[in-house]
């Protein structure tokens, strides 16, 4: 059984780097587990393909565009996660919709899917996430964690 946590975003611009902030910050707070690996993404798109071979439980963490207040925290799975990326926030999420869509086709898209998401409040060139979304990092990181708790997987500090 593996499990990928798999943060996106782009360092550079502002809020859109939520996905990597939240990787670094978990690799930071917690051991490495066996089974489980956590990805700093950033905006690799297609180039994350070989990453998926042989993993059953994919966690992708990310900026979100869904049209709610900032700071919101959304938790998708299955089906709502590809039209989650329906509506780009930046170039690397149409590379999340085409990675997701190829893994499919070759037979690796993961048995589980699920993503923890942070509606942005600023995507500008900038290396801070703004205030809302900086706060958000909290609830986001316990839902990572009660997840792969869900699957087998408890982190220790």
């Amino acid at each position: 059984m593996s499990v990928l946590v798999l943060g996106l975003g782009n360092a550079l611009m502002g809020d859109d780097a939520f996905g990597v902030r939240a990787v670094e910050a978990l690799l930071s707070r917690f051991r490495p587990l066996e089974g489980v690996r956590m990805l700093d993404g950033g905006t690799l798109g297609l180039d994350l393909l070989p990453r998926l071979e042989a993993v059953e439980h994919l966690l992708i963490i990310d900026a979100l565009e869904m049209g709610a207040a900032a700071g919101t925290v959304f938790r998708l799975e299955g089906e709502e996660v590809p039209r989650a990326f329906a509506h780009k926030l930046s170039v690397h999420q149409m590379g999340v919709q085409d990675l997701l869509a190829v893994a499919e086709l070759q037979g690796y898209l993961p048995r589980e899917l699920v993503v923890w998401g942070v509606q942005p409040q600023s995507v500008e060139m900038g290396l801070e996430l703004s205030p809302p979304v900086y706060g958000a990092l909290t609830e986001v990181i316990a839902g990572v964690e009660g997840e792969l708790a869900g699957w087998g997987f408890a982190l220790a500090p």
